[in-house]
């Protein structure tokens, strides 16, 4: 079948039961499409005069100009986000830079406490084990007095001579 050899062509009224519309239904809704009978697909059609074409152009237009206004409103509204976006990204990493920074300083200030503390530890357990070591001493010396003092008490009493009269000694 060749197009426009439909027999709704030939047939609108035809065509028209078929949609389930009556002609005058048609030409409520469709009043610019004037309705012939018996005539070819090509005789048929519609005549568009200049008038209708032109005006058809201008809505397209307009719709086209439209369109156009979103699309610009849209890249212009995207690139405004994309630009917040960028900055509270700036801000955030500036934010980790001072974060970084102010974190570095407390490290260091750490690190040099620990250092004096630790060298503090250090000197304190050298100084417990020197202490230690003179505890040790001055325990062995009087140790040695106490032992050389009973020696001593000792050999006075060898100089005592006991009679056998227990009362003297």
């Amino acid at each position: 079948m060749i197009p426009g050899d439909h027999p709704s062509f030939r047939n609108p009224e035809g065509f028209l039961e078929n949609i389930g519309m009556s002609q005058v239904q048609w030409q409520a809704f469709h009043p610019e499409i004037p309705m012939y009978q018996n005539q070819t697909p090509l005789s048929g059609m519609p005549e568009f005069n200049n008038t209708t074409s032109t005006t058809s152009d201008e809505a397209e237009e307009q719709q086209h100009g439209i369109t156009d206004e979103r699309r610009k409103r849209r890249m212009i509204s995207n690139r405004e986000s994309a630009r917040r976006s960028r900055m509270r990204k700036q801000r955030h990493l500036d934010e980790l830079w001072s974060q970084v920074l102010r974190l570095r300083t407390q490290n260091y200030y750490l690190l040099d406490k620990l250092n004096h503390v630790s060298e503090s530890h250090d000197r304190a357990v050298q100084e417990n084990a020197r202490l230690k070591e003179e505890t040790s001493n001055l325990r062995q010396a009087l140790m040695d007095v106490q032992i050389g003092n009973n020696y001593t008490i000792l050999s006075d009493f060898e100089d005592i001579s006991c009679d056998n009269n227990l009362s003297h000694c």
